[in-house]
């Protein structure tokens, strides 16, 4: 399970990581959404193993992963749109 955990973690981190470098102006603060991916995929992972059971490592780090896509996906805030007012308005 130790493994599973510093494995999730890295993948997460390496999410977020992604994310932060991606999509920089749609994103609150870096430091809250590395910590958001890194958390998101260690729970991810302890619920997908309590899910499944031991023995299941590859599955555990999908889980993590996905869970982690999840959480940062709620972070992500809309584009920013100027409106463009018509002359008569």
């Amino acid at each position: 399970m130790l493994l599973e955990a510093l494995g999730s973690a890295l993948l997460g981190f390496a999410l977020a990581w992604a994310a932060v470098h991606r999509l920089p102006d749609r994103l609150p603060v870096r430091a809250r959404v590395l910590a958001t991916g890194t958390l998101g995929a260690v729970f991810g992972a302890l619920v997908t193993h309590g899910a499944l059971g031991p023995g299941h490592f590859l599955a555990t780090l999908v889980g993590a992963v996905a869970v982690a896509a999840v959480l940062l996906s709620l972070l992500i805030r809309p584009a920013s749109r100027r409106l463009r007012r018509s002359a008569a308005a």
